[in-house]
């Protein structure tokens, strides 16, 4: 499984100048002040990881692996592993680039930790929507149908929120306990998400 983590993080590796030019350019922009910075280090890395999923795809790399020990179980748990270990290092980037950011310009740290949280939530809620997915349908396809299911699960909430009102103890328990609440429910949609990703991954056929 480790030789299945590093094959992913190679083709990261071959990306790599283009992810410092991006991030050295958001990051003179945030330095204007233009933008908060918080959720770019997250966003591309975690983009880079999902191409991952078109460059084995492309090459026909499943065929293979799958021959492998351990083939289907280990080749999902090497992707989710991954994708969780390059979410908290693009945690660390952030911190660090907000850091630079505040040193340079001689001011606070304004809601760095809200918005780490947030871009981090989004992106582990995302991948734990995608990855199946894309296990399921192919890289193509599954983007189609994520945007097809995030459009829907809007109009839901949209919906929801007009016509049910959320008990106060809730929104009580959720602004005194974030802290707690927030990561349990990313555990939970991750491990949720990994074995919908397993069940299915070990029922395709190549």
């Amino acid at each position: 499984m480790l030789g299945l983590i590093k094959k992913d993080f190679l083709i990261i590796k071959n990306n790599l100048k283009l992810i410092i030019v991006m991030l050295m350019v958001f990051f003179i922009m945030a330095l204007g002040g233009q933008f908060n910075i918080s959720f770019i280090p997250t966003f591309i890395i975690v983009m880079l990881f999902i191409s991952t999923f078109s460059y084995d795809e492309y090459n026909n790399w499943d065929a293979y692996a799958i021959t492998l020990p351990g083939g289907r179980k280990n080749i999902v748990k090497s992707k989710y592993i991954a994708s969780l270990f390059l979410t908290l290092l693009s945690a660390v980037i952030t911190v660090l680039l907000n850091y630079l950011i505040s040193v340079i310009n001689n001011t606070a740290v304004n809601e760095l930790i809200s918005s780490l949280l947030g871009s981090i939530c989004a992106i582990v809620i995302i991948q734990s929507i995608m990855y199946p997915l894309i296990f399921k349908f192919g890289m193509e396809k599954g983007r189609i149908v994520l945007f097809i299911l995030v459009f829907v699960m809007v109009g839901v909430i949209t919906l929801l929120k007009n016509t049910i009102k959320i008990p106060t103890i809730l929104v009580v328990l959720f602004n005194d306990y974030w802290f707690i609440v927030i990561p349990i429910i990313l555990v939970i949609s991750l491990l949720i998400s990994y074995k919908i990703s397993e069940k299915i991954y070990l029922k395709k056929e190549f």
